[in-house]
Formats: C-alpha cells, structure tokens, sequence
C-alpha cells in the first residue's frame, strides 16, 4: 500500500519533449506528485545499463529518474533536447558530459554506439525516425507510446525489431499497475466463471481536454495523432491484455462537438487575454486555469526565480496556443468517443472515452458468468453470484497506477539479460492496441464496421 501525497495535475507539453523538467525529488511521480510504486523484486547486476533520453521532457524524466533512485542499475549517458532550459536541467541532473549532449535526435546517430539502449520520449510523430535508427545501430529502445501514428510505421517497426533481435519496450504502463495486474489474474483465472463483457470508461476531464487535445500538442489530430490512441491505446492495450483474446471487430462513433468556433460565447476574443467579456465566467479560461490557478504550468518552462513565473505565465499567454480561446483552435480531436469491439469467443467490450467530466480515473466493469467486478483504478469489488459474498480490493499509486518504475525495472532486467522474452509490454503484444485504434478511427470516419487485422 503506498502513502497518498498531495496530487499536482497530470503534465504533458509542446515541443519534442512531452513535457518539462522540473526540480523534483527522484521518487515523485510529475504527474500526480506521489510516490512511484517501485518494483516487487530489485534485480542487482554487475554494471548498469546505460541510456540516452531522447526527448528530456515528462516522460524522458519519469523514466530517467529511475537512474537516479538506482543508479547501480541504470545510467542515463546522453540527452537530446532541442530546447535549451529542458536540455540543459536534464544534463546537470544526471551529469550528462558536454560531448553527450545534442539537439536533435538525428545528431545521436551520427556518433558511434555509445549507449545500450534509448529512451524515445519525443512527440508521437518523431518515434519512427529515432527508433529505426536505434535499431540499426544495436540499441536497444524504450519507446514511448503510441508506436508510431502510422500503421505502416508500426508494422514496419515491429519487423525491424524482430530482425534486430534488440529489446524494444512500449510504454504501457498500465499492464504493470497493480490493479490491472490482479484484475487480469481475476479474469484469466475464472474468479467470476467465463468472460461475457467489459464496460470500460476513460473520464479525461474537462480541463485535461482544453489542456492536451484543444490548445495542447495533440489538438490536431493530423499533425500529430487520432486521440483514440494519443489517449487511450493504454485502454485499448489493456482491455487486450486482460482479455487475453484477439479483438476481431470495431464499431467507433464520436466527433468533435463542443469545442468548435460556433460555439463561441458572444463577447468572447481571439485569446483569454484580449479583453473578454466572458472569462470571468468561463470553465476553459486560459487565465484561470494557467494564471490564477496556476494549473499546468510546466509547459511553460518557468524561470527558476519564483518572483518572475506570474509574469512570465501571463507573457506566454499572449504569445502561445494556451492562451487562445479554446473555441478558435485549430483543433479537430473529438471530445467524446465510444468504441464496440468484438473479441474472439463472443467476447464484448464497449469503452468511452469522454472529455466532459470534472474527475479523472477509469472506471472498469467486468461481467462473468458466475460473478462481476467493479473498479474504478484504485480500488474493485468482486461479487460472487452464488452466494452474494463480496471482496474488495485496494490499493492507492500514482496517475499510471503505480506502472511507471515497474516498466522501467522490467526493461532494464531485460536489457542487461538480453532477453526480450522477459517482457511484458512488448511491441509484438502492444502492436495490437494501435491496430484496434487504426480500426476504431477509420469505423468512426467512415461509418462502418472494421475488422482488425493482426500481425
């Protein structure tokens, strides 16, 4: 059972990172400012892997924190980070040499193998390149999700993988969160008899949404990726894995409703800054939520004198994507999403994703033929059918459900051993989210059933 801290909201960002590095102690999670669930069993080995994070932003830290926490185990070498103030705090942290420092990934590439592995913590539409290259020169890689906005680059990262022979993890998490853990070993062990459905729900929450998918990095979903697996390949994969059965068929129906230019209040302006008539009333206000509530700020990268942040937010304001109106974006990302899959045995899943809420945290409903579960990230109830007796289940982690470390831990082992088999969030069983998602989104473009076509 882990202690609950006082949670900070959940942190994504612009740029190559996803996200800012900021001064934290190394086992804080940056997302939910808990503790970070750390693995079960610590592997001890002789010298550390060794790793350059590409991409030094929430992600690239989470990850590269580890090696601070475990410095015996793991040894974070070089960083590449096109933004100077990210580049720079992440390199004094893990005392990271001068020559081992570099803009661009592709600037990586140029050197000679210097490393075990990489860390790809970039934009989704900047992991193909890096993680082909790392392939080719014998790294082994850490790749943050989604794979590749691609389906073809998916695949064609799978089939690099297997004719490399090199370790590639993808980074969802949520297999190694203790309560999906025990909920696949509930469902996989017939606790409540055969399997008939799931109902499955993802509450983004309404300021998440303005934040990531409106103003944020992912708000167009062409110039980065469809929200379906932006958001929810770690629902997609883990709704696959407790399952444990191929999903033959999707039927996805969701848009863009709110968020949208007609929607705009009478007397609203370009930006939140521009004299307003309605912000002050306003649940999306930019000035309230970055401002005011001083919610999210890491996007900003903010100077490290405290006394100059209130300026320096109000600045970015006037100049950034955070600071529009967010019913005058470019933004094309639905704002509510509802997949029907179909897997193998007549197995049903209905999962929602939904912006439209004031909490976060999923909510899971399993329905056997001898008993159900309810659970809602945190904690579950199973009820036995027979007789009506209940057990409950709890546990409190951190926003990925206390995954974060365990994954790391998971790839480290199976870096320094070599072996790939040790895995659990493989790209070979990961894949399979993205192409449920592939199929979701052209279900819901085009207004028909699809089917999944695995590797």
């Amino acid at each position: 059972m882990q202690k609950h801290c006082t949670r900070r909201d959940a942190i994504r960002t612009l740029g190559l990172s996803l996200g800012a590095v900021l001064s934290l102690p190394e086992w804080q999670d940056e997302e939910s400012m808990r503790e970070i669930l750390l693995p079960e069993k610590m592997e001890k080995f002789d010298k550390p892997v060794t790793a350059i994070t590409i991409g030094a932003g929430n992600r690239g830290n989470v990850y590269g924190n580890y090696a601070l926490k475990f410095p015996d185990q793991f040894d974070i070498v070089g960083v590449a980070e096109p933004v100077a103030v990210r580049n720079e705090r992440y390199a004094k942290k893990h005392d990271i040499a001068d020559n081992n420092r570099f803009r661009t990934w592709e600037d990586v590439f140029e050197r000679p193998k210097f490393a075990d592995a990489v860390i790809i913590s970039t934009p989704d539409n900047l992991h193909y390149g890096p993680c082909m290259a790392a392939l080719k020169l014998g790294y082994h890689v850490l790749l943050e999700k989604p794979i590749s906005p691609s389906e073809k680059e998916c695949r064609d990262i799978l089939e690099a993988t297997k004719k490399s022979g090199k370790v590639v993890a993808v980074c969802h998490v949520l297999r190694y969160a203790p309560y999906f853990v025990r909920l696949r070993e509930l469902i996989q062990g017939g606790t409540i008899g055969e399997l008939v459905s799931i109902q499955h729900l993802e509450p983004i929450e309404r300021i998440h949404m303005s934040h990531s998918y409106v103003r944020g990095n992912w708000h167009n979903s062409k110039a980065t990726t469809p929200i379906i697996l932006a958001k929810s390949s770690h629902d997609l994969d883990i709704l696959r894995w407790m399952i444990g059965k191929p999903c033959e068929s999707v039927q996805a129906f969701g848009d863009l409703k709110w968020f949208r230019k007609e929607n705009a209040p009478e007397g609203s302006t370009e930006r939140c800054t521009g004299g307003c008539k309605v912000e002050p009333v306003c649940p999306y206000s930019a000035l309230m939520i970055y401002y005011r509530n001083r919610l999210r700020n890491y996007v900003f990268d903010l100077p490290e004198d405290k006394d100059k942040q209130a300026a320096f937010v109000l600045e970015q304001l006037k100049t950034t994507n955070y600071g529009r109106c967010v019913y005058r974006m470019d933004n094309d990302q639905p704002d509510h999403y509802i997949v029907n899959m179909l897997f193998r045995d007549g197995v049903t899943v209905s999962f929602s994703m939904e912006a439209f809420t004031s909490y976060e945290g999923r909510r899971t409903r399993v329905m056997g033929s001898h008993g159900d579960i309810t659970g809602d990230m945190t904690e579950f109830t199973i009820t036995r059918f027979l007789d009506g007796k209940q057990e409950h289940w709890k546990e409190t982690t951190d926003a990925h459900g206390g995954g974060d470390w365990r994954l790391a831990a998971n790839f480290i082992e199976a870096v320094a051993k070599n072996d790939p088999s040790l895995l659990t969030s493989t790209i070979d069983a990961s894949i399979e989210s993205h192409l449920i998602g592939f199929a979701a989104e052209k279900s819901r473009q085009q207004g028909k059933v699809m089917q999944v076509e695995c590797c």
